[in-house]
């Protein structure tokens, strides 16, 4: 029987109060309304009130959801089996960025797994825009790590300045980019714009602009069929400008996408008529994204065709896209198991380990809904994704 969600706090309500009284405040200096990205832009991001800028747990059991580098080692060190190849062709001066490092579990692990693999970057970076979260990291990572490795670890406001070379990583990101929503009317394509209705807010539709009907006749001709009138759902036409924007200077080195989502083929389904965007509680999804803004997160899956574009536009060539399952397996997860179950102290400890490997790689949990995407440039990264290729669906 399910668990019931507990109701917000009053100071909970309150802060999302503020926020949704700042976002009714956007929509009027508008003009009485706002695309459906720059709402989601403000319920997440809105400095000290956005769902990833206040300070409520996000991550682990306490909060609304778990990542996988918060279920134990066993993800970041596989990742880590990853990137050693490339760290060691390109020499000393490599280095890491990871977007958006969540609570700092993946980097403690990651760094300590690359310095047992002599693999050691120059520089472990972290891309975090949420000053709350930039301090829960710290906190972790000089608890977690030698010193030594811990002065490695530097936190920036955006991408590398510059030139530079090593690994770009991201876990759990691309979902939560601030997406437009589309309607197709009378074979038109709309988008979805937001407004304000009573202490709430609802949709209203605007004919799209060029970039957004560009980007749905796109996904079109890939279906080889019109979508058909009321369908609904997300597209990312700037996703080539934010690829190229995080990857900034990266001369040399590969770059690894870790999300939820589809190929192109699957995620626009005539079936599919309203899109995946959702809100998730304390571990509950929800398709009501406008209800206590600040206090939800609001994701849609990520189209990898559109990503495997956007990487070879960006001038990467594509290393590799498979399940989140078949990329531990390719590296070494079951070493890194056996490993860890070795030194676990009682069954307990060892049967906590099989759980944690069968949640990251058993198909009704994260094991297929995941999927990795890899590119390179100058570098080998084919060995990643040894196991599982599924770039025939892009």
């Amino acid at each position: 029987m399910p668990v019931p969600v507990p109701d917000p706090s009053d100071d909970a309500l309150a802060h999302s109060r503020r926020l949704r009284e700042l976002i009714h405040a956007q929509i009027a200096e508008a003009g009485g309304a706002i695309p459906f990205w720059k709402f989601m832009e403000l319920a997440l991001y809105a400095p000290g009130l956005g769902y990833y800028s206040a300070g409520a747990a996000k991550f682990g059991p306490a909060g609304d959801f778990v990542t996988a580098p918060e279920l134990g080692p066993l993800f970041a060190e596989c990742l880590a089996e990853a990137f050693a190849p490339v760290l060691r062709e390109i020499g000393p001066g490599a280095q890491v960025l990871e977007i958006g490092g969540g609570s700092g579990a993946f980097a403690g692990d990651a760094l300590s797994h690359l310095a047992a693999l002599d693999a050691t970057p120059a520089r472990y970076a972290i891309l975090e825009p949420s000053a709350d979260l930039r301090e829960r990291q710290r906190t972790h990572l000089q608890a977690r790590l030698p010193a030594g490795l811990f002065e490695r670890v530097a936190w920036i406001d955006g991408p590398m300045p510059d030139d530079w070379e090593g690994v770009l990583f991201a876990n759990e990101v691309i979902d939560a980019l601030p997406t437009p929503r589309f309607v197709i009317g009378e074979g038109e394509v709309y988008e979805e714009y937001v407004v304000r209705a009573g202490d709430g807010f609802d949709v209203t539709l605007h004919p799209a602009d060029a970039l957004l009907s560009a980007a749905v006749r796109h996904v079109e001709r890939q279906r080889s069929a019109p979508l058909p009138d009321g369908y609904r759902a997300e597209v990312l036409p700037q996703l080539p400008y934010w690829v190229q924007a995080v990857a900034g200077g990266l001369q040399r080195g590969a770059m690894l996408f870790v999300d939820y989502g589809y190929a192109r083929r699957e995620y626009y389904l005539d079936d599919r008529r309203d899109g995946t965007l959702r809100a998730f509680q304390r571990h509950r999804v929800s398709d009501d994204v406008f209800a206590l803004p600040g206090l939800q997160d609001i994701t849609a899956s990520v189209d990898f065709t559109a990503l495997a574009e956007a990487g070879t536009h960006a001038g990467f060539d594509f290393a590799g896209y498979c399940s989140q399952t078949s990329l531990l397996v390719g590296n070494r997860l079951e070493h890194r198991l056996a490993a860890h179950e070795a030194a676990a102290s009682d069954e307990a400890a060892r049967y906590a380990l099989r759980q944690q490997a069968k949640r990251l790689t058993l198909p009704g949990q994260m094991g297929e809904a995941f999927q990795a995407i890899g590119f390179a440039r100058d570098v080998d990264f084919g060995h990643a994704f040894l196991v599982g290729d599924l770039s025939h669906r892009l």
